[in-house]
């Protein structure tokens, strides 16, 4: 459709922000998924728990959807944690027909619950991991399942709008990071997996909607701050295709030692 630079950007800048569903994109932006799986396995795991903690769950899609794969199962206790109010109460709505108990606990806190509660804890994309609550609040023997994001992620698109960054920022989610911060709390990285995945923004309209969603992408974006590039990006994206980005994606699986002595 023909349709203007403004119209678009209006779209774009109307459409809400909470939770993580994405079907909004739904033909206007793609981005390929992981071979792993994520929800599917996390489900698999679910059914098998008697605790389990869902870190920063957003409005509680993934976790929705993981406990629908893993029906009739789930765990006795079930629990969330989420930062944002509007969040908290989006997941609180959809995951009260699990049995579970969503705790409105900004990200940075010390996580709401007693030593060794959980026998597994998930989290997708957390904005940082916390490793050693994390470790404090896993049984021994449990374990952390989870899909941080990566590397650089849709830095493509992150340097179109900020100029090229720093290798520090570039390599904040260094995996081999990752892996240091969770052994260094006590726990054993048994499985660290990462993938480089093609993302394409087929308009302008979905370009400002997930930089308004993933607000850590360009930080105090808006499209008044940006109109420039903004203008820019759409007569490229108008007249050559869609913007090719690549996002990075991490599979993290860790154990706490079962073995006395281990980090309680």
């Amino acid at each position: 459709m023909d349709r203007t630079f403004e119209e678009l950007v209006a779209e774009g800048a109307a459409v809400p922000t909470d939770g993580w569903d994405f079907s909004w994109f739904a033909g206007r932006a793609t981005e390929e998924r992981p071979e792993w799986g994520y929800a599917r396995a996390a489900g698999e795991r679910l059914a098998r728990a008697r605790a389990a903690l869902d870190l920063q769950t957003g409005g509680g899609e993934v976790l929705d959807f993981a406990l629908s794969r893993a029906a009739p199962a789930r765990p006795a206790v079930l629990a969330a944690t989420e930062g944002w109010p509007p969040n908290a109460a989006r997941a609180t709505a959809r995951l009260a027909p699990h049995g579970a108990v969503v705790v409105a606990a900004p990200d940075t806190a010390p996580l709401p619950f007693a030593g060794a509660a959980f026998d597994l804890v998930l989290s997708r994309h957390p904005v940082t991991p916390d490793w050693p609550e994390i470790a404090r609040v896993l049984r021994p023997g449990g374990t952390y399942f989870a899909q941080h994001v990566g590397p650089a992620s849709a830095f493509e698109l992150v340097e179109y709008f900020l100029g090229p960054q720093p290798q520090e920022v570039r390599a904040g989610r260094d995996p081999e990071r990752e892996r240091a911060g969770a052994e260094a709390a006590g726990l054993e990285v048994e499985e660290l997996r990462t993938a480089r995945l093609r993302m394409e923004f087929h308009d302008i309209a979905a370009v400002v909607h997930f930089l308004r969603k993933v607000i850590w992408m360009v930080p105090g974006f808006t499209v008044e701050g940006y109109e420039e590039r903004l203008r820019a990006l759409h007569g490229e994206i108008t007249a050559g295709g869609p913007f090719v980005a690549h996002s990075t994606r991490q599979l993290v699986v860790a154990r706490k030692p079962a073995a006395a002595g281990a980090v309680a």
